[in-house]
């Protein structure tokens, strides 16, 4: 059995149900491998970094491993977006990557990576991009270093791992002899018991006094599977559910406790909540730039913070909790009910104030589709369990606003790292994990225009993602910062192809679209249809999405601004 052969049993083995990845004369051998894989599905993408954002949209939401591949040099380069993706965003990859022939290295050979005579440092390039790299040295340890980097891609926060197979080690006649099967044993992230005890007591001597308590829950409690846990929670403690962008729909958005979203995009009616908070529980979240108003200095001043997270690294960020608790989110919200049941009777009801989107006035202009009315149109018809992916633009804040979720359905946005383009490439890998579900992207025509030639793979492999891509024909977020920073824009309008038309090229289903009436119906023919289809709707460029850059709302935003001017 050889090398690649060897990595594809020991992946079949635990579960891994698709490989995406790029065509390389280093990677051919593992191409061949996985052809003749009767439990792997390959995907060859037409670029490799999109390999490797499918690779984070395969663990999205799942317990699998999502596994990427690239030929050596330039290819496995190529991988590095995806892998910063899984580093931040918390999914458990692995990608595997050629490497030059050891006997030529430092001689500048096609492809050489291994930083001698000026040629790029791979081992270094990779090893600062996931939780660990590892270089195969002997085909004897294939099944070793397999099994150490996938128990690493899960144990505590998941992550990236990356194995470079040298070009030597693929030879004939170098073979695994010693092949078993990959034990995958990653124990859970218990909270302490002690610990438990203490933030269940000052949680209950907080309701016993009627102090307000909210739940602000990220996309840890969602990847960890707590939506059951969460809202046993605040039902049988009356507390009112503030999420950040990521965390939508772990309790259905129209549940009478649920607050709405907290960012500086979010609700006004999840501000005042938070604002008006004596005790924030926080779960499965990391307290990152745009959920923390840039991380304000005094967002919890006068608060007490309990910070529950599966990363002890977290605690010690931009705000240290009153009370920490290192743990798996399901675990730990189910620990601290069970520990609240045993010191709390009755709670009187809480006071919520409902989502306030509906409130807020939609300009319209002629011949043009408002990007609220959109995102709200996609929330309507997005069928249960549907998954709503949105890059990172404005088109985000429109979507994280105005669309309300159900439990059992999922949102999720450009994490830290914040590339343009990874769900456009990712929702490919979301759907092949579940095909069951409908998988929608929301895009701007910059994101679009990045790598939806990607398209092209999803055609090959019919593999059915619905696109909306919200075109109003420039980097509106850019300009918007220009103009707030600046006093003025430039470089941020551009023309735009008819996308439609080069859907319909590609092989898939594409249609413009300039009115709420036609992108419904679009919409509709999409989901019915389980094919690979694009909708290009024309969006107005007058709309603002809601924001503000303090917690207390817009108008003290504005106050705070004018103050911090400098003087005359």
């Amino acid at each position: 059995m050889r090398v690649y052969e060897a990595l594809v049993k020991g992946l079949e083995g635990i579960g891994v149900r698709a490989a995406f990845g790029g065509a390389g004369e280093n990677a051919a051998g593992l191409m061949l491998a996985l052809k003749h894989s009767r439990r792997i599905r390959p995907v060859i993408t037409r670029h490799e970094q999109a390999a490797s954002f499918m690779a984070c949209g395969y663990a999205m939401y799942t317990d699998q491993l999502g596994f990427c591949f690239a030929t050596a040099g330039p290819g496995a380069f190529n991988l590095f977006s995806g892998l910063a993706v899984a580093l931040s965003d918390s999914y458990p990859v692995l990608a595997v990557s050629g490497y030059a022939s050891r006997a030529w290295e430092g001689w500048g050979s096609l492809n050489e990576t291994s930083g001698l005579n000026r040629t790029p440092d791979s081992r270094a390039m990779f090893a600062a991009t996931t939780k660990k790299s590892f270089l195969l040295t002997d085909a004897a340890d294939t099944c070793d270093v397999l099994e150490d980097a996938v128990n690493t891609a899960f144990e505590g926060r998941p992550g990236p791992v990356h194995i470079h197979v040298p070009e030597d080690l693929t030879h004939r006649g170098v073979d695994v002899g010693n092949f078993r099967d990959i034990r995958l044993h990653v124990p859970p992230v218990v909270p302490d018991p002690a610990r438990v005890e203490e933030i269940a007591s000052m949680l209950a001597e907080a309701l016993a006094q009627r102090k307000r308590i909210v739940a602000l829950v990220g996309f840890g409690a969602v990847r960890s599977g707590a939506g059951a846990e969460v809202r046993r929670l605040i039902e049988r403690f009356r507390i009112p559910l503030l999420t950040t962008l990521d965390g939508k729909g772990i309790v259905s958005e129209g549940h009478p406790l649920s607050v709405g979203v907290f960012a500086d995009s979010g609700h006004a009616s999840a501000w005042k909540a938070f604002r008006e908070a004596d005790v924030v529980l926080c779960v499965g979240n990391s307290l990152n730039q745009h959920a923390t108003f840039n991380y304000r200095e005094d967002l919890f001043a006068g608060k007490v913070l309990v910070h529950v997270n599966i990363s002890e690294a977290e605690f010690h960020k931009a705000y240290t909790p009153d009370h920490p608790l290192h743990a798996d989110a399901r675990l730990a919200v189910a620990a601290l009910h069970e520990a609240l049941e045993r010191k709390v009777g009755e709670v009187p009801a809480a006071e919520v104030a409902g989502r306030d989107h509906d409130v807020r006035p939609v300009v319209h202009e002629p011949g043009k589709i408002h990007p609220g009315e959109l995102a709200r149109a996609i929330g309507r018809l997005l069928p249960p369990k549907g998954v709503l992916l949105a890059d990172a633009g404005a088109h985000l804040a429109w979507l994280g606003y105005h669309v309300e979720l159900e439990e059992g359905q999922n949102f999720r946005k450009a994490g830290s790292f914040g590339p343009m383009a990874g769900h456009v490439n990712g929702a490919i890998g979301v759907k092949l994990a579940h095909p069951e579900r409908t998988v929608v992207v929301g895009c701007g025509d910059g994101c679009y225009s990045l790598s939806g030639f990607e398209l092209m793979t999803a055609v090959e492999y019919a593999i059915p993602v619905i696109w909306v891509i919200f075109d109003d024909e420039e980097f509106k977020l850019i300009k918007l910062f220009q103009l707030a920073t600046y006093g003025e824009a430039g470089l941020v309008e551009f023309r735009n192809p008819d996308f439609a038309a080069y859907a319909r090229a590609c092989g898939a289903d594409g249609y413009r679209v300039e009115t709420l009436d036609a992108f419904e119906k679009a919409f509709r023919t999409a989901l019915d249809s389980g094919r690979p289809t694009l909708i290009d709707a024309r969006i107005t460029r007058w709309a603002v999405p809601h924001y503000s850059p303090s917690p207390d709302g817009v108008l003290a935003a504005l106050v705070e601004t004018a103050e911090a001017r400098p003087r005359d």
